[in-house]
């Protein structure tokens, strides 16, 4: 299965996504409405100054988002993945890491690569088509993209085995975090990485982004029950949350990764969303959703909600909101500029940094290629040799 989506029509009958889970299966925190709710399996304790951060990051996040979304159409990259509607679920989730924790991620990650200090413009490098991914992984504790579907976390249940046989456990150690879709949850590899995290007790927990469509397949044709209970029947815990709430992800996943790191082993988090827009740029929605689906869930928006609750609590006032919004159109103005100006690569820079050590394959092509460089007439390339 690959990045690229299908736009076939939607069959008569066919079934939509998933009905609303039943209250006791969703962990909330806080409600649509933006009323506060506790939980006793998962307290959560922010400060006014918190709840306003992860406030500024949804907004600043769907900015940038959007901003992507302009480019490509623009012709500025050639395709662009949007998170638009699960901010939450990714905002939420990135701020219960550890800064020494390792995230595998997919395609779309973009609000938890911004919170683990990857900059914007790094992240448009490889749909731009001139990196192989556009930042250093150990450095921000950030995996690069996976387009591959779930491969992502078979890798991140071997580095949790590393992280064992290292020794690198304990109140104080460290854990793996994958994020897949609801599409990769079908994916073999998946769940080879559930029986390898299950059997050797890994410190990784599997993160699960259920946006309802993996492109234009609904949730029902992935699974007949709900995605977290699967857990279960490889022996370890799963729990679904409601992912366009981030105070609930945020205490969620914060409670799994502790876990992972004291060395309780894996678990699986669902978070229950919806994908606000298309699969990727080259995908159209209307031709396989209903409208009404998308309305009902545009009344769940994850900052709407925040927004509502920072209102009815008196934690910031309208100078901090109107500030937010400066500064997230100054950031789209910044993605803009910075887009542009990405230099392009020279042309054998796409044999660098394939592998770690020397390759006679790629050895081979490279030699292949710049041949056929030189065969153009006032061919420039030999400095990149």
């Amino acid at each position: 299965m690959s990045i690229s989506t299908s736009n076939a029509a939607p069959v008569s009958g066919q079934a939509s996504s998933a009905a609303a889970p039943e209250p006791e299966e969703l962990v909330q925190l806080l409600t649509p409405e933006g009323e506060r709710r506790e939980h006793p399996d998962y307290p959560l304790d922010l400060s006014p100054e918190e709840i306003r951060g992860l406030y500024r990051d949804l907004v600043l996040v769907r900015r940038f988002d959007t901003e992507a979304v302009f480019l490509q159409r623009q012709g500025e990259l050639g395709l662009w993945p949007s998170l638009l509607g699960q901010e939450a679920a990714q905002v939420g989730s990135a701020r219960a890491l550890h800064g020494h924790d390792m995230v595998f991620p997919t395609y779309r990650e973009h609000g938890v690569a911004m919170c683990r200090g990857v900059r914007p413009e790094q992240l448009l490098e490889l749909f731009r088509g001139v990196s192989h991914g556009g930042w250093n992984p150990k450095e921000h504790g950030f995996h690069l993209y996976t387009i591959v579907i779930g491969s992502q976390t078979l890798h991140a249940t071997g580095y949790a085995m590393g992280i064992q046989r290292d020794g690198r456990v304990g109140a104080e150690g460290e854990a793996a975090l994958a994020y897949f879709g609801d599409g990769a949850s079908s994916q073999g590899d998946v769940n080879e990485a559930f029986v390898w995290a299950s059997v050797f007790h890994a410190p990784v927990v599997f993160f699960c982004q259920n946006n309802q469509w993996a492109i234009s397949a609904p949730l029902a044709k992935q699974s007949p029950i709900p995605l977290y209970r699967r857990a279960a029947g490889f022996g370890f815990p799963g729990v679904r949350v409601d992912g366009n709430d981030v105070f609930a992800c945020l205490a969620v996943t914060r409670q799994a990764m502790r876990a992972a790191r004291e060395g309780q082993g894996p678990s699986l988090i669902e978070a229950f969303t919806y994908r606000m827009g298309a699969h990727t740029t080259n995908d159209d929605p209307t031709r396989y959703r209903l409208s009404g689906e998308l309305e009902e869930w545009k009344l769940k928006d994850p900052i709407e909600r925040l927004r509502a609750y920072i209102a009815r609590e008196g934690l910031a006032g309208a100078d901090f909101l109107s500030g937010v919004d400066a500064e997230a159109e100054e950031l789209g103005e910044q993605v803009r500029r910075a887009c542009r100006e990405l230099p392009d690569p020279r042309p054998m820079e796409i044999f660098d940094h394939v592998y770690a050590e020397p390759n006679s394959q790629v050895d081979e092509e490279r030699e292949r290629f710049a041949a056929y460089l030189d065969s153009f007439e006032g061919a420039e390339h030999e400095g990149d040799r």
